[in-house]
């Protein structure tokens, strides 16, 4: 059970209990709680149930007491006479805490009811497995204001320090252990309340403090999504894998000081990552362009400025992954500004051209130009380390990533007898990310009045596609190729990868129709998604990481592509099939990735064991699919919202489109299934918006 605000996470079982492993609270890539227990004299309570609210707030649990020996009275207490719900969510730095009790038993008991705690600060990278030879200093806890001070001062001279706060004050406190001793007659009821502080600062009492944050919590949620457009339909299954998205999001999505900004995912990558928060900011661009926003200016902030080999670091360059426990500063691990991602700095442009389409907001985009000039510098004097007139990638540190791609597994770029290409590598999807980032800078080179600019930009795309296409197309796949390897030798692999190229833009169309059935057949298509490689490949495993597992983001994108060489029905295809695969998650959620094996009837796809869920691009998947289906396109200039060719979910029959906002307005709109396709309605216009739907070709 994953509970996440701000730069804390929480990961528990259900019961609320944290039993060492990879368990326990984390702020800031260190472990501030490592274990907690509850016991009930003696006694570990039973738990009867245990959820998280909807929106992946607050987490609850419902528990029980086993039979007892004594009630404190001299008699037995049976099973299943006492409830106690515990309730938790984080906010602000905090774990709040709050334990309600009450006894059915019909006579009074007395109960011993502890709290045992510890605090590791284990660096996040210590608790997936890596070792330190040495560490710092554990100090001796420090009792006040009802509670117990933890401290750990790292080898990087940071103290660290865990409070934890106990309402009302134990009987006793000790440095692992709190004791209450409570009374409760029959019917009775009591609650205590335990706050878990992470760092120095002033704070309110616990049971106070509870409250208070409950209610700014909630606060800030309903402000947050009041800025969404939202969608209602009478497909039931939509409507909750689309709640889900949304309210998975809403929690990933972390406030800083440029703006909103989407960790990766939990539990592993909650931290900001460029290449991840990019493509989660591209797939919920109609829904909320604020994101983006805040993505383009945190990642701006953090770009790279000098050449740096230890961190993968050259001018222009966007990041990778950003640390901030003690392991990453003092450069045990290169992630504490990590740029080992080659896609990121493309991606960047891509997503501001996006932004500007989508609001018009020209402002903003002046402000970003000189990011933006920059990063297409790094592509023309660091991207193109040989001069081929590709951009590939060859890692300067050997603690870094070996492959720079979305698949950054040591063996995910390959030949086709097996055997791992090196580098430097030439990915197929990055030569599309180029030619579309080139693109877009020629968008916001024209708006910002630099028309020169634009036509050397696009001159450049042109030259590009004419380039990609000579070495990267094999009429025998009926495809492009994964990569071209150090040796300009190509990866002769059918991949998802390839699919990006349509995504891109830079495949040419008269390719668009063999790739799509390619993509499409069932050694590619294993019912719920496109395989990130065939079952044909050679290092195909549906149960690996990224040689034949299905990755929704990937598919995403894939049918983006699809819709924009007019292959909309195969978008749709994907569509359903990741749809199925949440039908089939108790939460309504896609994970990160799932196994590519076949489907089956009445079956769900098997589940990859350590995938993070929910992640930010695999929560955006579902919000990107609607939009491409339905042809959502913006027109600022005229203050007009398109629908081009719109199609609606077989399963769907109407769905609406509520506070679909554009340049300060905003529209309603319903679509419902009719005899020649999709008919529109605008329900309500304010602001100067306009609606127009574009009808099939």
């Amino acid at each position: 059970m994953t509970l996440k605000h701000g730069e804390s996470f929480a990961v528990s079982g259900p019961d609320g209990e944290l039993g060492g492993g990879s368990q326990g609270f984390f702020h800031r890539d260190t472990r501030h709680l490592s274990f907690l227990c509850l016991r009930l004299n003696g006694a570990r309570p039973m738990q009867l149930s245990a959820g998280l609210q909807a929106d992946n707030s607050v987490l609850t649990a419902d528990l029980t007491n086993p039979a007892l020996p004594d009630n404190g009275f001299g008699a037995p207490l049976g099973r299943g006479q006492l409830h106690l719900r515990r309730t938790r969510f984080l906010w602000g730095g905090t774990w709040h805490e709050r334990l309600a009790i009450r006894n059915f038993s019909g006579a009074p008991c007395r109960l011993r009811l502890e709290f045992h705690f510890a605090a590791d600060f284990a660096d996040l990278f210590e608790v997936r497995g890596r070792r330190r030879a040495l560490h710092g200093e554990h100090h001796r806890p420090d009792f006040k204001d009802n509670g117990v001070h933890l401290s750990y001062t790292g080898l990087d001279g940071i103290r660290r320090q865990t409070a934890l706060c106990f309402d009302p004050p134990p009987r006793l406190l000790e440095a692992q252990r709190a004791v209450h001793e409570l009374v409760l007659g029959a019917n009775g009821r009591t609650t205590l309340f335990l706050s878990v502080r992470c760092g120095e600062g002033q704070e309110l009492p616990p049971r106070r403090g509870f409250g208070v944050a409950l209610h700014q919590s909630r606060a800030a949620r309903h402000l947050s999504n009041a800025k969404l457009a939202r969608v209602d339909s009478n497909d039931t299954l939509l409507n909750a894998v689309l709640r889900r998205s949304v309210a998975d999001l809403s929690m990933l999505v972390t406030d800083t000081p440029h703006g909103p900004y989407p960790y990766a995912g939990t539990p592993w990558y909650s931290t900001p990552f460029g290449r991840d928060a990019l493509i989660t900011a591209w797939q919920t661009l109609w829904l909320d362009p604020g994101l983006a926003h805040g993505v383009l200016h945190f990642l701006a902030a953090h770009q790279a400025r000098e050449v740096n080999a230890e961190n993968d670091a050259e001018p222009g360059k966007i990041l990778h992954e950003m640390r901030q426990g003690e392991m990453a500063l003092l450069g045990e691990i290169p992630f504490r500004h990590y740029y080992g991602s080659v896609d990121s700095t493309p991606l960047f442009i891509m997503l501001a051209g996006a932004y500007l389409d989508r609001t018009g907001d020209t402002d903003t985009l002046q402000g970003l130009w000189p990011h933006i000039e920059a990063a297409l510098g790094w592509i023309d004097q660091h991207g193109d380390s040989d001069g081929d007139g590709f951009v590939e990638y060859l890692r300067k540190t050997p603690n870094g990533l070996v492959n720079q791609g979305w698949k950054d597994s040591h063996d995910a770029i390959f030949h086709d007898d097996g055997s791992i290409a090196e580098g430097p590598i030439a990915l197929v999807e990055l030569q599309a990310y180029v030619h579309a980032a080139w693109l877009a800078a020629a968008r916001i080179a024209r708006a910002l009045g630099q028309a020169t600019r634009a036509i050397q930009l696009e001159t450049r795309a042109t030259e590009l596609q004419e380039r990609f296409d000579a070495a990267f197309w094999d009429a025998e796949l009926g495809s492009y190729v994964l990569a071209l390897d150090g040796r300009k030798r190509p990866c002769r692999i059918r991949s998802s990868n390839a699919g990006h190229a349509l995504f891109g833009g830079i495949a040419r169309p008269d390719r668009a129709a063999q790739m799509v059935r390619a993509l499409l057949e069932p050694d590619a298509f294993c019912g719920w998604g496109i395989r990130t490689v065939t079952s044909r490949a050679a290092r195909f495993n549906p149960m690996s990481y990224h040689n034949g597992s299905v990755w929704p983001h990937d598919n995403a994108l894939i049918a983006e592509g699809f819709a924009r060489y007019g292959y909309r029905q195969a978008a749709m295809q994907v569509f359903s099939g990741l749809l199925g695969a949440a039908g089939h998650d108790p939460a309504h959620r896609l994970p990160e990735l799932f196994c590519g094996f076949r489907r089956r009837q009445g079956e769900g796809p098997t589940l990859y064991p350590v995938a993070c869920s929910p992640q930010a691009w695999a929560a955006g998947t579902p919000i990107a699919l609607l939009g491409v289906c339905l042809g959502l396109r913006f027109d600022p200039a005229r203050r007009t919202i398109l629908l081009d060719s719109p199609l609606l979910p077989p399963s769907v029959d109407h769905l609406a489109l509520h506070n679909l906002q554009l340049g300060g307005g905003r529209a309603d709109i319903l679509l419902r299934r009719g005899g020649n396709g999709v008919q529109m309605e605008v329900l309500e216009q304010t602001g100067g918006v306009q609606v127009r739907m574009l009808p099939a070709a």
